[in-house]
């Protein structure tokens, strides 16, 4: 597990099929306050309470095998000593190697509780003072903007917590789950509308050779900017994520296959003509245009043998994969 996961400012842990806990990052580690050695091996229901390991077998694990994800459960963990740690799940089954596992971020929610405990008395008292209000009009009063205050603080809170849960932390664009989310919706609505829309993936060329010359400080603030500047250029309606390491993917809503290719020229020559410090920053670009037998798994592909393409010709270019010959079409593979 990399540094970035390892110390993400949210827990992440991975679970065999079966419930055992084959990895976890080091926020959850100190959240429940145990050692790597100690948690690893253990099955998740160990760190629950009654309530919660019967909550976990009538819904959590047949939902999530049944349809692969779930989110925004709200459990109550149990840390070394016992004590109660309430977090907000969100999990994804995958298959790695042939095995199935379930990768889970939680969500430390005790501000959102206090915050919801407060709100409660502020109302109780609220109630109460409305059967005095000639005798403590004044009191009323400053109650009453208590209340509207924590409200706004809870709606803020859930609205950084929603930010937090669909944004990548280093680039400020969206994360790989919420372009996943974003990419089904999109072919959801070309399926019934038939909109189309287009799908490009970026990759930073020789991104390993500048981490290596001038270190990871620079590969870092280089993937900063490159978010910036593809989110200066992105129409209102493009959807910017990062897709994993140096790669980057753009949703392109309503965009046919020209259209794809004169945005991705756009972009790439943008990057290129940038001012990077001095350092070498180009991209090369694969493009890939929904059609009607296409899932969200085939348009990643085409996309991604584009951009493989692209690599191959030289870098520095954009590729679509309408124009992939039958080799170069499995070339990604």
């Amino acid at each position: 597990m990399d540094d970035q996961l390892n110390y993400a400012p949210c827990g992440f842990i991975t679970l065999t099929n079966t419930g055992i806990i084959s990895d976890a990052n080091q926020t959850l580690l100190n959240l429940l306050q145990y050692d790597r050695g100690d948690l690893l091996g253990q099955h998740i229901e160990n760190v629950m309470n009654v309530a919660n390991k019967i909550f976990f077998h009538t819904y959590f694990y047949p939902f999530i095998q049944l349809n692969g994800y779930v989110n925004e459960i709200y459990l109550t963990l149990k840390n070394k000593v016992g004590a109660e740690v309430p977090v907000l799940l969100n999990g994804v089954r995958k298959e790695r190697d042939g095995e199935s596992y379930i990768d889970c971020v939680l969500i430390e929610m005790r501000k959102r509780i206090e915050y919801e405990r407060d709100m409660l008395n502020s109302k109780r008292k609220l109630e109460e003072l409305n059967k005095a209000k000639d005798e403590a009009h004044e009191t009323l009063k400053a109650l009453n903007e208590e209340f509207e205050r924590k409200q706004e603080e809870l709606i803020k809170l859930n609205q950084s917590l929603e930010a937090q849960a669909s944004t990548d932390g280093l680039t400020g664009v969206k994360n790989r789950r919420a372009f996943q989310e974003s990419l089904a919706g999109s072919l959801s609505l070309f399926n019934r509308l038939q909109i189309p829309f287009s799908l490009l993936l970026l990759d930073i060329d020789f991104f390993k050779r500048i981490n290596d010359t001038y270190g990871h400080p620079v590969g870092d603030e280089i993937l900063r900017k490159l978010a910036k500047t593809m989110q200066a250029q992105a129409r209102e309606s493009d959807i910017v994520a990062r897709y994993g390491g140096e790669e980057f993917a753009i949703i392109l809503p309503d965009a046919n296959r020209d259209n794809a290719i004169l945005i991705a020229e756009r972009y790439r020559r943008e990057i290129e003509q940038a001012d990077w410090g001095g350092y070498p920053v180009t991209v090369s670009v694969g493009a890939a245009t929904v059609s009607e037998d296409d899932s969200d798994e085939t348009l990643i592909v085409k996309a991604d043998q584009a951009l493989y393409t692209s690599k191959s010709r030289g870098r520095n270019r954009v590729t679509h994969s309408d124009d992939l010959s039958p080799q170069e079409q499995g070339g990604a593979d």
